[in-house]
């Protein structure tokens, strides 16, 4: 059986790792490659690393951070934040990323996606979506959330799938650091139109919400959060201890 995968997620701005809710109020957390260090010796699967303002400020993502934070783990890494060429997913994957992770790069050129995956292959492509509702229909968001694009959401992912993305991070703005519980109702319509590995963003704030989680949505993958890690307020060991009492699948250290 397949294991549930527990995946911290680094908010970088200006070299620090932040966090924010709804994706506004951002404040400082920690060194980004102090956390990663952390994080790759306390059992977490993977890490994802996202230079949050690179697509807003225009600019490419910072490397001499990842490549710091690429030599200090033993897991894998998946990067985002400033993607817009196939060009950048190579200079990122040459800095120790295993994935790359896209989002407002995809929604400006719909073809990056196949032009990447037919080069390094769907494993590596990753489409991230932030996705919040506006008048009862799922959207999709560009520029860390910034930038309402009008598309529906569910058809954008499909699509971006059937392009080549061999992975989807769904992040709720909706419930983005509220610590509520994960977006089940919008994880579930993905679930519904994609086979490829899907992994849920934003609302965890204990570890009951990665077994309801799992739980509920057998078909997601992978359960993503940031401040409740960051904060010492959920111990990863801790939590696979309890989704491993609950029957769910997880690779103890």
């Amino acid at each position: 059986m397949i294991t549930k995968r527990i995946i911290p997620c680094l908010d970088v701005k200006n070299g620090r790792v932040v966090k924010g809710v709804n994706f506004e109020g951002l404040s400082d957390v920690s060194s980004p490659v102090e956390l990663a260090r952390y994080y790759s010796s306390a059992g977490a699967d993977e890490l994802v690393f996202y230079d949050i303002t690179a697509s807003a400020e225009g600019r490419a993502l910072f490397t001499d951070i990842l490549r710091e934070v690429a030599t200090q783990i033993f897991i894998p890494l998946t990067v985002g934040g400033g993607i817009n060429t196939v060009a950048d997913f190579d200079r990122v994957l040459k800095c120790g990323a295993d994935k790359v992770s896209v989002n407002s790069g995809a929604i400006r050129n719909p073809e990056l996606i196949y032009e990447a995956a037919k080069l390094y292959g769907d494993q590596c492509v990753v489409i991230s979506a932030d996705v919040k509702r506006v008048d009862g229909v799922f959207r999709v968001f560009a520029k860390g959330g910034r930038e309402n694009t009008g598309m529906e959401a569910i058809e954008w992912i499909r699509r971006c799938v059937g392009n080549g993305a061999g992975e989807v991070v769904l992040n709720s703005i909706d419930t983005d650091g509220v610590k509520g519980g994960f977006d089940l109702e919008m994880l579930d319509a993905v679930c519904q139109v994609v086979n490829v590995p899907v992994i849920a963003s934003g609302g965890a704030g204990c570890i009951d919400h990665f077994t309801t989680l799992f739980k509920s949505l057998p078909k997601v993958d992978a359960g993503l959060a940031a401040s409740i890690f960051h904060f010492g307020e959920v111990k990863i060991e801790d939590l696979k201890r309890e989704l491993h009492k609950n029957n769910i699948p997880v690779r103890l250290s």
